[in-house]
């Protein structure tokens, strides 16, 4: 549609009280020929500025997709970015378009991209530096050892939470129309994706035949690392301390166990050979390195907040880990392989369990309330069509 002079006005009695407000605004400077699109927005580093803003319309260059977006996911890092704690702005903006849990349908594609309207995709998050590193240049920027590394909706590109984005056709991945509904599950699978193949990369450093991996917090990361635990065969332990709704019930459909108690206590019985800490809780990460079976693989997921420090007896788990040949490693973001990883796990899930992790959708205008989750839900969906 065209620029409208006047500007879109939302109801204050429609926005409950939150200290992250909504309001619809004209943002930067728009000539009278350009498309305006609403787009969710903030600016970095500035807490309460999430609002829902016009801004012009994407043109997608050479080599892009032009994208209707369907649907973005929410997650810790953009509810911290929204209360303020960091972000980047694409250089010379003041706001940063929001949201990297992507999904949309392919508007416009040239011939030769490989793609066609009406494809589902979702777009990769990370960009590589353009120096580049010598890992950034052999394609896994996700690993990038300089830190100039870009990423949509984070640092220093716009986002996917807009009416219509652009993507470059290399960092598009087409997803089966089946998962029009739960295609926004791709890029956080993509995480838990790269977690499993670096335990397995670390596993074959000598015999490695795990059973049982234990998982701590059963929000999507954790969930869908029990997924992907369950289809490598293992037996698959969850821990989480909600004992109501859907979580309970997600691990139970996959044949895994669910447990409430603390991870000495649940590593007393299962004897892990695998865990997998999900929710960064300062104390869950020190109890994951020290209780697990012997040469185990710890893998941390889960970014902890700083400034709560915890005790801790450091010789004792420098002890068990050097005696026990355990290795503890960090993981985060995700390359092309991961994608192309996740969206084969994916194609193996059962559609109603994926279906079943959202637990809410909200339309755009709405948007403020997914950044206020309960402890019960699981994955809070922001419906871009609405």
């Amino acid at each position: 549609m065209r620029v409208r002079r006047a500007r879109h006005e939302c109801s204050k009695s429609a926005v409950p009280a939150t200290p992250l407000t909504l309001r619809c605004v004209r943002s930067g400077k728009m000539s009278a020929e350009e498309m305006i699109m609403r787009a969710l927005t903030v600016v970095p580093r500035q807490a309460g500025s999430l609002e829902v803003s016009e801004v012009a319309e994407p043109v997608a260059k050479d080599g892009e997709l032009l994208v209707d977006g369907i649907a973005l996911g929410v997650c810790g890092t953009d509810r911290e970015i929204a209360a303020g704690q960091y972000a980047w702005a694409p250089p010379g903006e003041h706001r940063l378009i929001l949201g990297h849990e992507s999904l949309g349908r392919v508007r416009e594609a040239a011939p030769g991209s490989g793609f066609s309207p009406g494809d589902l995709v979702v777009g990769i998050v990370r960009r590589p530096d353009p120096v580049p590193c010598g890992a950034c240049a052999h394609g896994e920027f996700d690993m990038c050892r300089n830190g100039r590394y870009t990423e949509r909706g984070i640092k220093e590109l716009h986002g996917y939470g807009s009416g219509r984005w652009t993507v470059e056709a290399d960092y598009a991945v087409r997803l089966d129309p089946s998962m029009e509904d739960v295609g926004m599950l791709l890029e956080p699978t993509t995480v838990v994706a790269k977690a499993w193949d670096h335990i397995e990369r670390i596993g074959r450093r000598a015999w490695f035949e795990p059973r049982r991996v234990l998982i701590s917090g059963a929000g999507p990361i954790g969930l869908l690392a029990a997924l992907l635990g369950v289809q490598r065969g293992l037996d698959v332990h969850v821990l989480d301390r909600v004992t109501s709704g859907p979580k309970p019930e997600l691990v139970a459909a996959l044949g895994a166990t669910y447990h409430t108690g603390s991870i000495p206590e649940v590593a007393a019985d299962a004897q892990p050979d695998i865990v997998i800490e999900a929710t960064g809780v300062p104390r869950l990460v020190l109890d994951a390195m020290a209780n697990n079976a012997a040469a185990s693989v710890i893998c941390l997921t889960g970014v902890s907040p700083t400034g709560r420090p915890v005790e801790v007896d450091a010789g004792s788990l420098n002890r068990g880990i050097v005696l026990q040949n355990d290795v503890v490693f960090g993981t985060v973001n995700a390359n092309r392989a991961h994608y192309d990883q996740a969206v084969r796990a994916l194609g193996l899930a059962d559609h109603a369990w994926l279906a079943g992790m959202v637990t809410r959708r909200l339309p755009l205008e709405r948007a403020y309330e997914a950044f206020g989750q309960g402890e019960e839900e699981v994955k809070v969906v922001i419906d871009l069509t609405s």
